[in-house]
Parts: C-alpha cells; structure tokens; sequence
C-alpha cells in the first residue's frame, strides 16, 4: 500500500495552441482528456482528477460522467475531482452522484470540495457569493450526515428542509467517498476539513510556499484540537505545475508561449518570477525531482502530489509525452525519496480499501471490548 499517491488534475480549459493559433473543439478537448485518463493509470501514476466550470473556456460541468466513463476504461486509476463545488451543487445531488460512481467504479473515488473562483456562478445556481463559506460550511454538513445516516432529518438556512430522507444509492460497503476540502486562501476551510478529520488540498499553484505553509499548519493544529491525532497525522495534498525536456532550456523555450497566454496566469509575471514564487517548475526531469522532493521540508509528510500538465492549449502529443516523463523518471524517484525517513504513524494515502479495512478493525476491537471477561462470566 503506498504511503503517497501521485497522479494529475486538469482544469479542463479550451484554450487556443498559442504556437497554431489553433483552438481544439470542445469535443476534442474532451476525448483527449479521456486519453490523458487512461494514460495516466498506464504510465504507473495513481490519480486523475477532473475540475467542475460552468463557463467557457471550460468543458467540465458534469464531472462525475466523464468519471464514470473514465472508471470503465481503467482498472485501478483513483479517480477525483478538482473541484466540486459544494456552494452551487445541491448537497443532495452530490450524494447521489458520488455514491454512485463508487459503485460503479468498485470503490475508486474520492472528491475534493470547494467555492470555486468564478463569482457568476453563483447567481446562475440561486445562491450569492457573499454567502460562500456559510454555503460551503452547511451544504457539507448535509452532505457529511446524507452518507452516513440512512435516514435524514435537516433544516438550514439555504435549501428546503429534509424529512426522513435517504439518498441513493447508499456508499458502497457503508464507507462514504473520501473528502479533501481545496482552498487556495480560506482558513475557514481548513478548519472545516480538521473539524470532519478529512483531507485538506492546498492546490498550492499561485502564490508562494510561505502562503500555503500558513493554511497547512493551521489545518494540521486544528486536527489534533478536534481529538483526530497528532498534526503529523492529518491528511495533506499539494497541487503542483511542470513541464519537462531532457534539457531545461528546450523545456523553457517551449513552454513560455504557452505560460504567456495562459487563461489563469498568462500577461502576468514573466515565467522566471512565477517559478521563483510558485511551485511551478519548467526544466529537466531531474528539476522537478529536485524541487518536489523538497515539498516535505515546507508541508510535512503528505498523501496526496498531483501536478497540472494540459492547460494552456498543450497538443496531446505532448501532454502524453508530459505523463511518461512523470511515470517514467520522476514519480519512481519521488516515492522513494518521499518515502525515506517517513514516520511510522504517517498515515497511508486513503483509499477505499484501507478505510474499510480500519472500520472493520475498529469494530473488532469494539467487539472484543465489549465481550464478556472471566471474571464477569
């Protein structure tokens, strides 16, 4: 069982080749992340993840079906979202949805909530950005109880009330999907994902290690505050940005007119400053190697690296030839040197395997506790 996993997540972006001026149909765009899917599980990595937008130049609405799709063609990839949005999606939907694809997948799914950055989604879903983290707070509360309860009652503040309602299907073997809850810059989600004992992703792609440093030691403090274990112990992602040559100057030359006109960073800092400030690094494979190793100096030990490679319109060609640089030289080098000196009680990566196995250890300990001694006999 590994005790990190390493794969990619897409923001699903349809942006014009800045090399071609080339811009690939949404179709395109949308079967090719599907090869980049099924490459991923082949090249050894762990997790494919998948962005929710509800606006071009984005293609991802509808995650959990590209998921799904994704799980038939694959027989071990874990798959993830990158984000679900927990503030406009129903938290009753997202029940559904997901204990769904569990089921479907045999297990292969988790999901990582968030408020999104896109402020006109709100409107277009009922709700109002001024309320975000009240939404995220108490759609997840919902969410949290409609898995784990068969039958519900609520009531709150943003959506009608529930009576004795169950959502289906249940999760699969009664152990609701993984959570991470993703912030780039909220302490209150922090606190949320220490308060559940969840994960906590810190997509750390678009300010400074020192910025992340600050929310991943909050959420670590907090785990242990709410009794789940020690700071050492909570459940940490990172997000991460790299784009490799055999030689780091091919790989800079190449990439910075993509990095120039990107959708998110581009006409901003030169490609030297943002990978000075951010964890973005653009060079040789033994580069990347050098610098994600050093992750665990800033953040800890964590479970969880995935790294965006297909934004900014890279052709699939290359975005393949991005997977089997990370499969092929890097990943195999970081479990290693991630692995090295790792404290005992770091907990493994979560899967759906290695939680159901610690729900049926904690009930035989229950049992056995519960069971009469010698003495009571």
């Amino acid at each position: 069982m590994d005790a990190m996993q390493f794969g990619v997540f897409t923001v699903s972006d349809v942006t014009p080749d800045p090399t071609t001026g080339q811009t690939p149909s949404e179709n395109r765009r949308i079967k090719d992340i599907l090869t980049i899917a099924k490459h991923t599980e082949e090249v050894g990595l762990d997790v494919f993840a998948l962005g929710e937008h509800h606006n071009p130049p984005f293609f991802s609405s509808s995650p959990t079906t590209t998921l799904g799709y994704i799980a038939a063609t694959t027989e071990r990839l874990l798959l993830s979202t990158a984000t679900t949005l927990i503030t406009t999606n129903d938290p009753v939907k997202i029940a559904e949805d997901f204990a769904m694809l569990q089921h479907v997948a045999d297990g292969r799914v988790d999901l990582m909530l968030g408020r999104g950055n896109t402020g006109p989604v709100y409107p277009w879903f009922g709700q109002d950005i001024r309320e975000g983290i009240p939404l995220a707070i108490e759609n997840y509360a919902l969410l949290h109880r409609l898995w784990r309860e068969d039958f519900v009652d609520w009531q709150g503040k943003y959506r009608t009330p529930l009576q004795g309602f169950q959502s289906t299907p249940r999760p699969l073997d009664g152990v609701a999907p993984f959570v991470w809850h993703g912030s780039i810059r909220s302490p209150e989600i922090a606190e949320q994902a220490a308060y559940y004992g969840d994960g906590f992703f810190a997509n750390n792609i678009f300010w400074p290690k020192e910025h992340y440093q600050q929310l991943v030691g909050y959420y670590r403090q907090r785990f242990e505050h709410y009794g789940h274990g020690t700071p050492e112990q909570a459940i940490v992602g990172l997000g991460g940005q790299v784009f490799m040559r055999a030689s780091s100057q091919d790989a800079v030359s190449e990439f910075r007119p993509y990095f120039d006109n990107a959708p998110v960073y581009g006409h901003g800092p030169s490609l030297e400053d943002f990978s000075e400030m951010t964890p973005l690094t653009v060079g040789s494979p033994q580069q990347v190697i050098d610098r994600y190793a050093g992750m665990r100096e800033h953040y800890g030990d964590y479970q969880r690296q995935l790294f965006l490679i297909d934004h900014a319109g890279l052709p699939l060609k290359t975005v393949l030839e991005q997977l089997d640089l990370l499969g092929g030289e890097v990943v195999p080098v970081l479990r290693k040197e991630l692995a090295r000196n790792r404290a005992a009680d770091v907990p493994d990566a979560p899967t759906h395997a290695n939680r159901l196995a610690a729900r049926e250890a904690s009930r035989a300990t229950a049992d056995a506790a519960s069971e009469p001694t010698a003495m009571e006999v």
